[in-house]
């Protein structure tokens, strides 16, 4: 990680840089400068990762220097060091990374440089993702997308084909044995007459997977043909990027938050979803889960800053992809009892009823039916009337 520091006063420099020098590690300190007028070029110059920026300096305003930090070499990331917190807001206006406080405490400097690291591994893995290796798409269904093009779903030759390689790229780097993959595709049959139809398949995914530009990707075969590997070469898949994305995040912050929900829209439909394979369903349970998480965290945060109408369009996309979720139906009703929105309770309400009893054969739960009495009488949650 290469690093600039910017600051008038010579001794909160030096002492600055020891602090990093001594305290983190695996960066570099490219230049240092107390005069402001120098910093652009120098940026220019060194095109560092992150520029630790004084807000207080004479002839410029830091925060005027940031934006021209950013707009000289875009992507700088800007941390801002200072005295004073009345700039805060300003400074995350500047889509600053962070802002700390003099004297600067250790504890809290290796905090930042650790959102420094986890931004830029993002950073990389999206620009290898967007333009660098091919990436195999699982939400959904499967398609290829080869750099610098758009995704393109691949024209097996046999369903057979089909989920012999959804199975093998479900199960890569791990060797199957062959008689599990003929139970999976023929159950029942003898292997000895489904053993050819095995070979003629593999070879069948082989060929399209070659078509697609996608012969990186290899399938090995094991000790005396006992079994077969895949192993991705180069390629990437979108659902473990993904999953590697959402881990990395810890919280969602006002200064974060678009970023945040543009990692979360990734997640565009069920892993292997137009598929009916049931071996699947665990990893897409999982998935579902750390996607629903992640989308219930956003609500969170939409709540506490007030924006009812984002929080009712967010719960509303997770009705969508998963119209069984109870809780959805609720968090809907009690928030547009909040918004005074009475039909929008009425429907949500009999929306839950229509999917959980007449669809599914379960009734609702009891918290749910006690809520939605008490509304009806016209009691809050407080066990008052609102009349």
């Amino acid at each position: 990680m290469k690093v600039i520091l910017v600051d008038d006063e010579r001794l909160a420099l030096i002492g600055l840089q020891k602090l990093l020098e001594k305290e983190v590690s695996g960066i570099q300190i490219v230049a240092s400068y107390m005069n402001p007028t120098e910093v652009t070029a120098g940026v220019l110059l060194h095109r560092p990762d992150v520029v630790f920026l004084d807000i207080h300096m004479p002839e410029i305003d830091g925060m005027d220097l940031g934006r021209q930090i950013q707009k000289a070499v875009p992507g700088t990331e800007i941390i801002f060091v200072t005295s004073y917190d009345q700039y805060a807001v300003h400074a995350f206006e500047l889509q600053a990374l962070d802002y700390v406080m003099k004297p600067v405490q250790k504890e809290r400097l290796k905090q930042t440089l650790q959102r420094m690291r986890e931004k830029l591994a993002l950073r990389r893995e999206q620009r290898m993702t967007d333009t660098e290796v091919p990436l195999i798409c699982c939400f959904n269904q499967i398609s290829f997308k080869l750099p610098g093009k758009e995704p393109h779903v691949a024209k097996w030759r046999t369903s057979k084909a089909q989920e012999l390689f959804a199975y093998l790229l479900h199960h890569r780097n791990q060797v199957i044995h062959r008689g599990a993959l003929l139970d999976l595709l023929w159950p029942g049959a003898e292997e000895e007459k489904t053993a050819h139809q095995l070979y003629t398949t593999m070879y069948h995914v082989r060929q399209t997977l070659k078509t697609c530009g996608m012969d990186m990707i290899s399938i090995h075969s094991a000790h005396l043909e006992a079994g077969y590997k895949l192993e991705l070469g180069d390629a990437l898949l979108d659902s473990e990027q993904w999953e590697r994305e959402m881990k990395a995040w810890r919280e969602v912050k006002p200064e974060t938050v678009q970023a945040y929900e543009q990692a979360v829209y990734r997640y565009k439909g069920t892993y292997l979803g137009r598929y009916d394979y049931m071996w699947a369903e665990p990893e897409r349970e999982r998935l579902r889960y750390l996607w629903l998480y992640h989308m219930r965290q956003l609500n969170l945060h939409y709540l506490k800053q007030g924006q009812k109408d984002r929080a009712v369009e967010n719960i509303q996309q997770i009705q969508q992809m998963l119209p069984d979720d109870e809780e959805s139906y609720f968090m809907l009703m009690k928030l547009y009892d909040e918004m005074d929105h009475k039909l929008g309770v009425e429907e949500q309400y009999r929306l839950l009823t229509s999917r959980m009893e007449q669809e599914l054969g379960i009734p609702i739960s009891e918290e749910v039916q006690q809520w939605y009495n008490d509304w009806k009488r016209g009691i809050t949650k407080a066990g008052q009337y609102t009349q």
